[in-house]
């Protein structure tokens, strides 16, 4: 009985427990995922039986306009009916092929999401057959007060849910089982295509910011909106002059390749009480920093912010000062001696400090 080799029983009862929980787990998921695909399908159903079907057939928008607002909507609807159909059968990796297929739908969906609600607003304010058509559509039982805004953006949230069910599965699949790889492609799949998506978001979002600080600026001299340009953050930031005056509340805005400095304008302006003026452009490739002492991660500092600028615009002047080697320049006027300190959110940073700022 002392020979008996219960280590090895022990250990092979270990992994059968392992595989165990992992079939558990697999099992959870894929029913959530067939019970949500369920909710899924039947959210979108709303739209297209209720806006898109009936649209078409009264015509009270045209194609045009139609397919702007819900894009590639009824193939997305398609793609998710087809998937369904497979997971009730318990063909997963067969649904999960399918699904791969048709994920491109979801980057053209998200492309035109923006353009999509744009129009969207524009035909509820001037088309009152379609205004009426909509509230009336709401109203009915099967949308539980939801909005047709609120349904547009499903696919995109459902993409986000996939990455999420696909990762659990294939975690939670033996490598050896016959759905392995397909479930390996289709996460791959799903990532690269949230991918896109995100980007997509990202771009759109960081569109928005660009226009909105060119619309805080006063004047059109100072140009936010280029390609390429990425907004970063913007804050208010004290300016320490070198010549012992008070200390200057700014305005600062940090982009990928500029720092704008700005000031308030006047409160009682009538047309520019809520904007800036901006006093100065600063090309980051051009922006040095040197800690004179103390810190600028958390107690505060001093520190020496120089610009080895060819050409550094000033907006409130509108001249242009070409200093010889690395000088240093005022925020409010081009100097070329100069130093100053700026404060952000109790933390002592230069004011172009960029390498901070964007790290």
């Amino acid at each position: 009985m002392s020979d008996s080799p219960l280590p090895f029983t022990a250990g092979v009862n270990t992994v059968e427990e392992q595989r165990a929980r992992w079939e558990r787990k697999r099992s959870r998921t894929a029913k959530e995922l067939l019970e949500t695909e369920h909710k899924y399908l039947g959210q979108l159903d709303l739209v297209v039986t209720f806006f898109v079907t009936i649209l078409k057939a009264k015509g009270t928008l045209k194609p045009a306009v139609l397919e702007t607002i819900f894009g590639p909507l009824e193939s997305v609807y398609l793609a998710s009916q087809v998937l369904s159909f497979h997971l009730e059968r318990g063909n997963l990796g067969l649904g999960l092929e399918n699904l791969c297929q048709k994920l491109e739908l979801y980057g053209h969906y998200s492309e035109n999401l923006e353009q999509a609600n744009k129009t969207l607003k524009e035909q509820l304010k001037k088309n009152k057959s379609f205004r009426r058509f909509k509230k009336l559509q709401e109203s009915r039982p099967q949308f539980q007060g939801r909005k047709l805004e609120d349904l547009l953006p499903l696919p995109l949230q459902r993409l986000h849910q996939y990455k999420h069910f696909l990762r659990d599965l294939l975690e939670n699949t033996s490598p050896d089982n016959t759905e392995y790889q397909k479930l390996a492609k289709a996460v791959k799949c799903v990532s690269e295509v949230s991918r896109w998506v995100q980007d997509i978001i990202r771009n759109r979002e960081n569109s928005l910011q660009l226009l909105r600080v060119q619309k805080l600026l006063k004047g059109q001299k100072t140009k936010v909106l280029a390609p390429g340009r990425w907004y970063i953050r913007e804050g208010w930031l004290l300016v320490v002059p070198s010549k012992g005056e008070e200390l200057k509340r700014r305005m600062f805005f940090l982009f990928s390749d500029i720092f704008i400095a700005t000031k308030p304008c006047h409160p009682l302006h009538l047309l520019n009480s809520n904007k800036f003026t901006c006093q100065a452009v600063y090309p980051l490739q051009e922006c040095t920093v040197d800690k004179v002492f103390g810190h600028t991660q958390s107690q505060g500092g001093l520190l020496s912010a120089a610009e080895s600028l060819t050409h550094l615009r000033t907006r409130k002047s509108g001249r242009t000062a070409s200093p010889p080697g690395r000088s240093v320049c005022n925020l409010t006027e081009c100097s070329r001696t100069c130093s100053r300190t700026v404060a952000f959110r109790g933390t002592t940073y230069s004011a172009c400090e960029i390498e901070c700022f964007v790290s």
